[in-house]
């Protein structure tokens, strides 16, 4: 590490991130439980107020792939207050939109800052903190990552239970604003800079390739697989998609790297990590659905489940990070994972009657299991990368991850309806119910949404169980730096990519 990043105190610029990030995500998942009021309030419908969610994760997806470019153009201290300043500006819109259109751009807005934000957080971590130290300061950065996305619906159960949907962006607010003023002086610029070309060809492709699949997927949960809009909007972001790669390895500066999967052990844990969070977003999706459309429970009751989990979580992820840097990732994965497919496969055993308190214990201990994963494992392929590749390694790894929860919920929204539906069917044939009689009907199809919950949690079972299978291939390794001028920042032409090395 060099001596003027090594002199700088970590402590306020770590505060600063944490901070910025809490929030970001936090608004990110504040909403989810607010959209019925949202709907009532607005005037409008479904299919409309999904844009929301839609919107805010298609700019995230346009954003992080130009992460690495930005980072390179500008400093440190220029990129966070300009991310914490577009999500706050975009949190006053929100809170004072008097219709739809005017929620929307705020949205989009908010979601600019947080597209910016998560990638320099990461950057920033991996530049301050010497490779023996990463677990810990990762596990640090996990505590936003992973508790502000546990904590928003409880928070937002409660408030749109007792005030206007409006009072969650006056939540948001203040620490928003706090995140503006702190960071204004606590941030030093800690990454190099150069001048860059940017790739506008490769930002087209990008935005297209990654807007087109996202869209699609999260679509796909509304709308069905067979939906034009959706076909349409995956097809186009395949072939944009595609050109994009193409471009990227011809490109001399290449807006995102895709020679990072050169790297042996950055690739297989950015594969782990793409099914861990596409199994990860079974229980996000449907709980909600089990516990508010099946059982009654209202929107504070389904948040407060989500609590015990999100405290463990926020408490287990600095200590993971320190278990890390001591025996690397390989066994907190296969561990972590073993604890997630169990518990995973115990929710595909979901009956009406269900008890509350086994909900709650089985919940809490798969994200017991999930806080041994997700940074320990990013950790671990990050580290084989040489410094010069952190930006394009990050903004790949974020960019995936996108891909895989927009993939993963539109794929078990789909499971759950299509195998509810066909069970309804078989249910009524079977049990001769007249379609007249709603009684009788509403019991039918709660069995079947239930079953076909099940089914759903049986597919992200399995999906647990590949990842922990090649959970057993990671190996510790780190990357040995040539010594180069100072400057060099890449490879000369025709030259082979240093090959890393087993930790001793």
């Amino acid at each position: 590490m060099d001596q003027a990043i090594s002199a700088i105190k970590r402590g306020p610029i770590v505060a600063s991130l944490l901070i910025g990030a809490f929030v970001a995500i936090l608004s990110q998942t504040l909403l989810n439980v607010a959209l019925p009021s949202m709907m009532k309030d607005l005037g409008i419908g479904p299919n409309t107020i999904q844009w929301l969610a839609t919107g805010y994760m298609l700019v995230n997806g346009v954003l992080i792939p130009i992460s690495a470019y930005l980072i390179d153009r500008f400093t440190t201290r220029q990129l966070f207050n300009v991310a914490v300043g577009l999500f706050t500006v975009g949190t006053v819109i929100c809170a004072l939109a008097p219709s739809f259109p005017v929620v929307l751009t705020g949205r989009l807005v908010q979601a600019a800052g947080a597209g910016i934000m998560m990638p320099l957080m990461s950057i920033v971590f991996l530049t301050i903190f010497p490779i023996e130290q990463r677990g810990k300061a990762m596990g640090m950065m996990g505590l936003a990552m992973i508790f502000a996305p546990a904590v928003g619906p409880t928070l937002s159960g409660w408030v749109v239970e007792h005030h206007s949907w409006r009072v969650l962006f006056y939540i948001v607010l203040p620490i928003s604003l706090f995140a503006l003023v702190y960071g204004s002086f606590a941030m030093k610029n800690v990454t190099r800079n150069s001048k860059p070309k940017l790739d506008t060809l490769g930002v087209i492709l990008s935005t297209l390739g990654f807007g087109g699949l996202l869209y699609g997927f999260s679509d796909a949960g509304n709308d069905g697989w067979g939906s034009a809009r959706v076909l349409t909007s995956i097809a186009v972001g395949v072939v944009a998609l595609l050109l994009f790669i193409w471009r990227e390895f011809k490109a001399e500066k290449p807006i995102l790297e895709f020679r990072v999967f050169r790297f042996s052990m950055f690739s297989l844990t950015t594969v782990i990590n793409v099914i861990i969070t596409m199994a990860m977003f079974s229980a996000m999706i449907l709980l909600p659905i089990y516990l508010q459309n099946i059982r009654g429970f209202t929107p504070l009751e389904s948040g407060l489940l989500l609590l015990p989990g999100a405290i463990l979580m926020g408490i287990m992820s600095p200590i993971t990070g320190i278990i890390f840097d001591k025996i690397g990732a390989r066994w907190l994965a296969v561990i972590g994972l073993t604890i997630t497919a169990i518990t995973t496969y115990e929710f595909s055993k979901l009956t009406v009657d269900t008890t509350y308190t086994h909900m709650i214990f089985m919940y809490t201990l798969r994200m017991f299991g999930m806080s041994m994963l997700m940074m320990p494992i990013q950790t671990a392929g990050m580290n084989q990368l040489p410094p010069r590749l952190n930006p394009h390694g990050s903004a790949m790894s974020q960019t995936l991850r996108n891909v895989a929860g927009a993939l993963g919920t539109a794929l078990l929204v789909t499971i759950m309806s299509n195998q509810a539906t066909a069970r309804t069917k078989e249910l009524v044939a079977a049990g001769h119910v007249n379609p007249a009689d709603q009684a009788k009907m509403h019991e039918v199809v709660n069995q079947a949404t239930v079953y076909g919950i099940n089914y759903a949690f049986v597919v992200a079972t399995w999906m647990t169980v590949a990842a922990l299978v090649l959970a057993f291939f990671i190996k510790k390794v780190k990357y040995e730096e040539p010594n180069r001028a100072a400057g060099d920042r890449r490879p000369s032409a025709g030259a082979a990519e240093p090959v890393p090395s087993p930790a001793k």
